[in-house]
């Protein structure tokens, strides 16, 4: 287990990964990163949603990261970023987002494409205490390719 509520297999699957053959397995130091997100950020963020909430990616191999087209400085490759979905009803990807941006420390917290009311899904990632930059952004897509902007 990586916390109370992300099982290893949780943190490590991707569809993705299974489809090519790519063995998404993280190293010590990308583990313990993923444990630390997960209990600074997810288990906390639980307890306020009151249930299950789903884990679009969490850790991601530099093959994998590559296969999907993920961004060269991704936190997923070091297990520091997690992508959450509201799949299961108990709060919206938007009330998820603001949980964490008004209670939680966070380095970089990411409202992922969706609509002014509701993002499609919530990036997070979690560094340290004395890292971490409470980095608020919002991803839209223009001519094709994304782009960031601070909210």
């Amino acid at each position: 287990m990586i916390s109370k509520h992300i099982s290893y297999k949780e943190g490590v699957y991707s569809n993705t990964a299974t489809r090519l053959g790519i063995e998404n397995t993280p190293d010590d130091d990308q583990l313990n990163n993923m444990v630390k997100v997960a209990e600074e950020v997810f288990e906390p963020l639980r307890v306020y949603v009151g249930g299950p909430i789903k884990v679009n990616s969490f850790f991601r191999c530099l093959e994998l990261n590559t296969a999907i087209g993920g961004s060269r400085t991704s936190q997923h490759m070091k297990g520091q970023a997690i992508d959450l979905d509201d799949t299961f009803g108990h709060a919206t990807n938007a009330q998820m987002y603001n949980f964490i941006k008004d209670n939680l420390d966070f380095d970089q917290i990411i409202w992922e494409f969706g609509d002014d009311d509701n993002p499609n899904w919530v990036h997070v990632s979690y560094v340290s205490p004395e890292e971490n930059r409470g980095r608020c952004l919002k991803a839209y897509r223009k001519e094709g390719k994304t782009k960031y902007m601070v909210i």
